[in-house]
């Protein structure tokens, strides 16, 4: 089985070929800020995105034809369970519409439909950041107007609970896991039979990360929200761009700040290890709603390089349960195994309702 796998981001667009299981290329399209500049709306991109990938699939020699399925990464869409997705007419319109708002992985299935139309093969998205298989319970926050929602890294969390699952010689139904996605946002997630029963919305609270605030104490943050101080989107471009890490040090670049704390820098040394300390934190909470049964920690995310931070996080949360460290992101691999799962018939294709 081939598969086409397409990743758009902010200014680049990720594309690989996978025979089966194997990777036989990848390609990184970047593009210019000028270039994006030029489109009112993330949606207005599609014709020339989808030209950039058929030039990179021409320059390849990789004929649109050879394909047994299209995947794309899944967009903000509205809450649904996990798994892989047909991308169908209805799908497609949700996409163009943005329910959960503007953002380039929106374009994923959109052009995985259109290419799959052209040559009359499926097409997918899977494990979107808008999976939500949170149990009533991890809903309240303590005010009704607030339920707490799950948006996270499900794609790479699942792709990751499903390797060490291999690992144990057990499917991903069978594990209790914690697995914490590290990156420029941190999703912590209990994983309990093949479910993401609770997660920390990564935008709104949990761990500080590399430029996101997580929780805030709520009732300073409100004043501060009516000092006069700042606008509406001031204060979310505090919270979501200009937060964590980078409201201490300016930066968001984690091998700095470790260079920095190993110069001396006591600073930088405060904010790594508690970022550390959040994260850990975060995980023993995870374990509570387990009730203590976890199988593996699974640590992973571009911030599962750096053995600082791994050793950090693990030497407060190893009581709990033996750590995996799978560092970096699988996507590519997770949306092309995800298509695989469907064509070789281990799981059913959903549809999207919503």
């Amino acid at each position: 089985m081939r598969v086409l796998v397409i990743n758009p981001g902010s200014t680049s667009t990720k594309v690989a070929v996978y025979e089966n299981e194997t990777c036989l290329w990848k390609e990184g399209i970047e593009h210019s800020a000028d270039e994006i500049r030029q489109f009112a709306r993330v949606g207005d991109q599609y014709d020339y995105r989808i030209s950039s990938i058929l030039k990179v699939l021409n320059e390849k020699h990789a004929a649109l034809e050879s394909f047994n399925a299209v995947v794309g990464r899944g967009g903000l869409l509205n809450p649904l369970v996990g798994g892989t997705y047909l991308v169908d007419n209805h799908l497609v319109c949700s996409l163009q519409n943005a329910p959960g708002g503007e953002h380039a992985s929106n374009l994923g299935g959109i052009i995985a439909y259109h290419l799959g139309q052209k040559i009359q093969v499926p097409a997918f998205i899977v494990d979107p950041v808008a999976v939500d298989e949170m149990e009533p319970l991890a809903r309240l926050s303590g005010l009704p107007e607030l339920p707490r929602l799950s948006q996270s890294h499900a794609l790479n969390m699942k792709a990751v609970a499903r390797k060490v699952a291999r690992q144990l010689e057990k499917t991903y139904g069978d594990v209790t896991l914690i697995v914490a996605h590290l990156g420029s946002g941190i999703s912590v997630a209990p994983h309990l039979k093949g479910k993401m029963i609770d997660v920390n919305n990564a935008n709104n609270e949990g761990p500080f990360s590399l430029e996101r605030c997580g929780t805030l104490p709520a009732s300073q943050l409100v004043k501060l929200c009516y000092s006069g101080k700042y606008t509406e989107e001031e204060m979310l471009t505090k919270i979501l761009r200009e937060g964590g890490m980078f409201a201490y040090l300016q930066t968001k670049d984690a091998r700095l700040v470790e260079k920095r704390m190993n110069e001396g820098d006591a600073k930088a040394k405060l904010v790594l290890e508690g970022l550390c300390y959040q994260v850990a934190k975060e995980i023993g909470a995870m374990a509570t709603v387990l009730a203590g049964k976890v199988d593996r920690i699974v640590l992973t995310g571009g911030l599962a390089h750096s053995e600082f931070i791994t050793r950090e996080i693990s030497r407060r949360v190893s009581f709990i349960a033996p750590i995996e460290v799978v560092p970096g992101e699988e996507e590519m691999e997770a949306l092309a195994l995800g298509a695989l799962r469907v064509l070789q018939g281990e799981e059913q294709a959903l549809f999207y309702k919503a």
